[in-house]
C-alpha cells in the first residue's frame, strides 16, 4: 500500500500527504514539523473535526463524551490504550460534549460515552455504551472489515 494518503495533524489540523507504507515510519506533519502520530487521542473541537473527520483520508473513530458521566471516565484510560494499538491505521479523538455542545447536537448524541466512526467523512458506524480497551479495538477492526 504505497498509495499516498492525506492526513490531518493532531497538532495544527493541517494536511500532509504520506506514503501507505511509511505510516509507520513517524511521519512529521509538512505544516507544523511534529509527529502525526503519537499514540493518543486528540482532542478536537469545532476548529479541528472536519479536518479530521472530513478531509483526512484516515478512518476516525470519535469517543463523544462528557466531564461528569462516570462510565466516561471509566472507558477514558481503555480508550487512550486502544490508540496506542489502532494509530497509524485509525486516528481516535475526543470531543467533550459539554464543552463542544454543536458537535454532539451535529451528530445527534444522546447517550454518551457513545463511539462513532467516520470513513471519507460519512459515519459509516456507532456505539453507545463503555467499552474496554480489546473491546474498542475488536469493535473498530470490524467496522472497518478487518
Amino acid at each position: 500500500m504505497n498509495e499516498p494518503l492525506v492526513i490531518a495533524c493532531p497538532h495544527c489540523h493541517g494536511r500532509s500527504r504520506v506514503p501507505g507504507d511509511r505510516l509507520a515510519a513517524a511521519p512529521q506533519c509538512g505544516h507544523c514539523h511534529q509527529p502525526l502520530f503519537t499514540g493518543h487521542p486528540v482532542t478536537l473541537g469545532v476548529d479541528g473535526f472536519d479536518a479530521h473527520a472530513d478531509r483526512s483520508e484516515l478512518p476516525l473513530l470519535v469517543d463523544f463524551w462528557a466531564p461528569w458521566c462516570g462510565p466516561c471516565q471509566m472507558m477514558a484510560p481503555h480508550f487512550e490504550r486502544a490508540a496506542g494499538v489502532l494509530e497509524p491505521q485509525v486516528r481516535l479523538a475526543k470531543v467533550d460534549t459539554q464543552a463542544q455542545p454543536t458537535l454532539g447536537q451535529r451528530y445527534n448524541i444522546r447517550s454518551i460515552p457513545t463511539l462513532v466512526l467516520f470513513r471519507s467523512g460519512r459515519e459509516i458506524a456507532r456505539q453507545s455504551g463503555a467499552l474496554d480497551a480489546n473491546g474498542i479495538v475488536r469493535w473498530t477492526r470490524q467496522q472497518l472489515g478487518g
